[in-house]
């Protein structure tokens, strides 16, 4: 072989580990078999696993990745954290520095399917403790080899370095704020000595556990350095979200019936159709408050009482419908679909129904989802799904500190917000 074939080999593949690299610091699922990630607090309660993957450096509770693979055979699977800056680009600290043993751990508890239709393997790890506050990215690959990467999930370790406050007001803009909820941020510092609070220190904001709208506050509206707090009151819209509207959601919990707007589930002896009821928008109706789970889903079985959901719950392949004019690009959002990131998320217009619809496999439980078109902006839900001050969403707030000399972003701050909060 010559030089020049070699040298063109090894730069591919340079460029292809570099791509593999850059996607690991995002939620993302790489292989078409892995399904139901989730990655939450470990808790008592079963919807603990609702729960955003933000812990105390000082909490005793370890945060627990569960996912299944659709196999009958297990594989060896192993998973490495990743520390990173506050916009998710990969720190300049080393894994001695963050990690109390060797940055590579094997996932070693798995549990089979207990007589589904669909057979899968159901995967537990408890991520161990660090060192240093911060954001982190648990990447998750096959065979021990990294550039063979399945998963990789967020997670955030805070310590209480600042003192936070936060609070959903009506926002100051007059046009349309109606449909909006701004988020003021009030920072006190009063434990460290800052240089300059305005480069130093960084707010994010994140709406419902969603990446893809949260918002970092660059500039404090008001800097008191005798009192050393810093507060973020924007006029500019900057700290605001679109309120949206409560989450349309389906009842899986069933195979034997169908739950709450499922219109048919059909039972064959190697696989479960579930069809949901036909939907259509809803911008132009009034607000309407009822229990949801601001996107997020909980897998859980009714057809099995008193067993293990993780292990005796069935995988349902379900159809979603939603009436609505053909040549627009609508998606499906939720963590269902990774917030529009997934395949599946992308509806289909099939001209002799007049619906879009996409079919995805879900494992039983309660699933929460909206629909939104798909914008040179991003996804915009308002047209579809109408917005209200009155919804009930979560936020977050994270503050990140950056020292004189520092080589990495400290997570010092964290609120979570849950005004009016009404969950299954």
């Amino acid at each position: 072989m010559s030089k020049k074939p070699l040298f063109c080999f090894f730069l591919l593949t340079l460029v292809h580990a570099g791509n593999l690299f850059a996607q690991a610091l995002e939620d993302k699922v790489y292989s078409e078999h892995i399904h139901s990630v989730r990655l939450f607090p470990l808790g008592v309660q079963q919807d603990s696993q609702l729960d955003a993957p933000v812990v105390a450096i000082s909490d005793s509770r370890p945060l627990v990745l569960l996912f299944d693979d659709i196999a009958y055979d297990p594989e060896q699977y192993s998973a490495k954290l990743i520390h990173c800056d506050a916009d998710w680009q990969k720190s300049a600290l080393r894994d001695n520095d963050f990690s109390l043993s060797f940055n590579e751990y094997n996932i070693q508890e798995y549990s089979y399917s207990v007589n589904t239709r669909i057979p899968y393997i159901h995967y537990s790890f408890a991520v161990p403790r660090v060192t240093k506050s911060g954001n982190y990215v648990l990447k998750v690959y096959r065979n021990r080899d990294e550039k063979d990467v399945v998963l990789t999930r967020r997670f955030m370790v805070y310590e209480e370095l600042f003192v936070v406050g936060a609070s959903v007001v009506p926002p100051t803009e007059t046009e349309d704020r109606r449909a909006l909820q701004q988020i003021n941020v009030l920072v006190n510092y009063s434990k460290v000595d800052l240089t300059d609070p305005t480069t130093q220190v960084k707010v994010l904001i994140r709406q419902n556990q969603r990446w893809d709208n949260a918002k970092f506050l660059a500039k404090p509206t008001f800097l008191n350095q005798n009192s050393k707090t810093i507060r973020y009151e924007p006029f500019d819209g900057s700290s605001t979200f679109r309120a949206g509207n409560e989450f349309r959601f389906v009842d899986l919990r069933f195979i034997r019936a169908t739950g709450v707007n499922i219109a048919e589930v059909q039972v064959e002896e190697t696989v479960i159709f579930a069809n949901a009821l036909a939907e259509k928008p809803r911008s132009g109706g009034v607000y309407s408050q009822y229990l949801d789970l601001n996107g997020q889903y909980m897998v859980y079985t009714n057809d099995r009482p008193g067993g293990n959901p993780e292990v005796e719950s069935e995988y349902m392949y379900t159809t979603f419908y939603l009436e609505a004019d053909p040549g627009r690009d609508i998606r499906m959002l939720g963590a269902l679909t990774s917030w529009g990131n997934s395949p599946e998320a992308k509806m289909n217009y099939d001209p002799k129904t007049g619906h879009y619809s996409t079919s995805l496999l879900l494992k039983q439980g309660w699933y929460d989802y909206q629909y939104a078109f798909m914008t040179s902006e991003g996804y915009d839900s308002d047209p579809i799904e109408g917005s209200f001050f009155e919804t009930e969403n979560e936020y977050e707030v994270m503050v990140y500190y950056r020292a004189l000399g520092s080589r990495y972003d400290q997570l010092v701050g964290y609120v979570y917000l849950h005004p009016n909060r009404r969950r299954l």
